[in-house]
């Protein structure tokens, strides 16, 4: 909540609390005045520093800066990294970047931090970065379930999820101005949506799809991400407030594994090994 109170005195809020979609919309409204045509002064702008970002063609190149803002930002807002144990540091980025290189999207580099949090939860922001809590790597019973979560989490970075909520939410709320929205407003909003914004059913779905067959491709077994939303499903309210509709995800997934799931995929299922690696979190 401290992180909540000086986004908002960050962002402008004078009134009480809202609904965060608002804040973020209502804030970015009230502290960045957008620019028209007949006020832009170039020249000002380049002394000021001041970077506009046109979100209907975002480069990889500036998706990637993006994300490197965005992980700054939640460092500064109090998300504290994981590193004490370079072992499972290494062994957790070993997974990610396994399944990275057989992802739909090999053309940005991808980053791995554990976040000190024993909350049951996982996050990625723009430009490939991927969070997971220590709760939930201590949750999984498996490599496979670990690697159906990173596997969920970078389809979010292959459907560019983060990067189409917040051209939704700048085109909502007419805060793109005639040269685009300025780079500090979309870290603002990449902050919002990482901490406190649930994705929506459609992006859910689609990262659970994404996700679900690049683990067949890397090797692991399929089953891996279907037993831990099943695990968890009953009494986890902190990884499905930003990760909604487990029930049907859940169903939807059994199905896909009847349908097709990758012969021979059947790494990461050891749980003994799995528990020995992670042993000193």
């Amino acid at each position: 909540m401290d992180y909540l109170k000086q986004s908002i005195r960050r962002l402008g809020k004078r009134c009480l609390y809202g609904a965060i979609a608002l804040i973020v919309a209502t804030g970015l409204v009230a502290t960045t005045p957008q620019p028209s045509k007949a006020d832009i002064n170039l020249f000002d702008l380049i002394f000021n520093g001041i970077q506009y970002i046109q979100l209907s063609n975002l480069s990889n190149e500036q998706e990637v800066d993006l994300g490197q803002q965005t992980d700054r930002a939640l460092k500064r807002q109090g998300v504290r990294i994981y590193n004490r144990n370079p072992e499972v540091v290494n062994y957790v980025n070993e997974i990610g970047q396994r399944l990275a290189a057989t992802s739909d999207r090999t053309n940005i580099p991808y980053t791995f931090q554990i976040v000190q949090d024993d909350s049951i939860n996982a996050f990625a922001t723009s430009g490939g970065f991927v969070y997971l809590h220590t709760g939930l790597i201590r949750a999984a019973d498996t490599e496979a379930e670990l690697a159906g979560v990173i596997a969920h989490e970078i389809g979010h970075i292959v459907g560019r999820h983060s990067v189409n909520r917040m051209r939704e939410i700048t085109l909502a709320n007419g805060i793109v101005g005639a040269l685009g929205v300025s780079q500090d407003d979309l870290v603002n909003i990449g902050v919002q949506l990482a901490l406190f914004l649930p994705n929506s059913r459609t992006a859910e779905y689609e990262a659970d799809e994404l996700g679900y067959f690049n683990m067949g491709r890397a090797g692991y077994d399929q089953r891996g991400l279907i037993s831990f939303m099943e695990n968890l499903s009953g009494g986890t309210p902190e990884f499905f407030s930003t990760h909604p509709d487990p029930g049907n995800r859940v169903n939807r997934l059994r199905e896909m594994y009847a349908e097709s799931h990758q012969a021979g995929a059947t790494y990461g299922n050891n749980p003994e090994i799995y528990r020995s690696k992670m042993s000193s979190l």
